[in-house]
C-alpha cells in the first residue's frame, strides 16, 4: 500500500505569515522557483551532483543507506561567504544518536556552491530568516549575519530500508530549517511528519515533485521524515531519496567554544 497525502501547498506571497502562525510552509516546485527567482534549468544543473556523494561513515545504526556531503555559509546581508571546511556537529539534546560528536564529511562541489543560483537562493533564504526573527538583526549592523549549514543528502534502499532521520522526529537546535526535495527514484514511503513542540497539532504528507520545499521554524516545530522502502522488487538496488537540507542560525555555528566537550568519531 503506497498511500499519499498531498502537501499543504503556501503560495509564496503568504510564505512569511503561514510560517508565523503555523510554524511551517510548503512551497509547490512552481512556487519555489516564483519565490526564489531561479530557472528550472538552473536548478536542475545542480541534480548530478546527488550522483556522486560520499558514503556516510557515522551511522550508529549500523546501516549503508544514506550518502552525503556538507559544507557552511556565512550570509551577511547580500554577501554569501563560504566558510573553511568545517566539521558538523549537534548536542546529543538534538541528536541522540548522533549527537556530541564532530562529523566531517566531504564537502559539496564549487560548480554548485559558487553557482548564481546558489547565492541567490541563500541570500532569499537569509532575508526570510530576518523578516520573521527581527531581534536576531543588530540595529547597529543592519543585518543578522546568519550560519548556514547545507547538507546534500541521498537515502537509498540497498539495505532494503533507508531511514531519512534515523533520530526520530527531532529539532535541529537552530533558528529554521529549509528542505529542498530534488527527486524520488523507485520507493514508497519518505512521508514528511510535522509537530508543534508544545502542543497537539500536527501534519503529514509526502513531497513528490522536485523543488518542492519545507520551511520549518525549529523552534516551534519538530520533524521527521518516514522510512522509505523499494517501490517494486526491480527498485531494490537503485531506489533512492535525494534532498539538500539547509539550516539557519544567528550568532554562530552549532559548537562553535564547545570543542572540549565534542569527540571525533571514526567509526566506518
Amino acid at each position: 500500500m503506497n498511500v499519499k497525502f498531498p502537501p499543504p501547498f503556501t503560495p509564496f506571497v503568504h510564505l512569511a505569515a503561514d510560517l508565523q502562525s503555523q510554524g511551517f510552509a510548503v512551497l509547490s516546485p512552481p512556487g519555489t522557483l516564483a519565490w526564489l527567482g531561479n530557472s528550472l534549468h538552473a536548478l536542475n544543473a545542480w541534480r548530478p551532483s546527488w550522483d556522486d556523494l560520499p558514503a556516510d561513515a557515522y551511522l550508529k545504526d549500523g546501516g549503508h543507506y544514506r550518502r552525503r556531503r556538507h559544507s557552511c555559509f556565512v550570509v551577511d546581508g547580500d554577501q554569501v561567504n563560504q566558510t573553511p571546511h568545517r566539521a558538523h556537529w549537534q548536542p546529543l539534546d538534538y541528536n541522540a544518536l548522533h549527537g556530541g560528536m564532530q562529523r566531517l564529511f566531504e564537502p559539496m562541489v564549487a560548480e554548485m556552491v559558487q553557482s548564481q543560483a546558489w547565492m541567490q537562493m541563500l541570500e532569499s533564504f537569509a532575508q526570510l530568516c530576518s523578516r520573521l526573527k527581527p531581534s536576531a538583526v543588530d540595529p547597529a549592523h543592519g543585518a543578522q549575519p546568519w550560519f548556514v549549514e547545507a547538507h546534500q543528502f541521498r537515502i537509498d534502499t540497498t539495505d532494503g530500508i533507508g531511514r531519512p532521520t534515523p533520530e526520530g522526529a527531532h529539532r535541529d537546535g537552530v533558528d529554521f530549517v529549509f528542505v529542498l526535495l530534488v527527486a524520488r527514484h523507485g520507493i514508497k514511503g519518505g512521508e514528511s511528519r510535522v509537530f508543534e513542540v508544545d502542543g497537539p497539532a500536527g501534519q503529514r504528507f509526502t513531497m513528490t515533485e522536485p523543488w518542492t520545499l519545507l520551511l520549518l521554524d525549529d523552534e516551534r516545530v519538530i520533524h521527521e521524515s518516514t522510512p522509505i522502502q523499494p517501490l517494486a522488487a526491480q527498485d531494490a538496488e537503485n531506489g533512492y531519496r535525494d534532498t539538500l537540507v539547509l539550516t539557519f542560525r544567528a550568532k554562530a555555528f552549532q559548537g562553535e567554544g564547545d570543542e572540549k566537550s565534542v569527540s571525533v568519531d571514526k567509526s566506518e
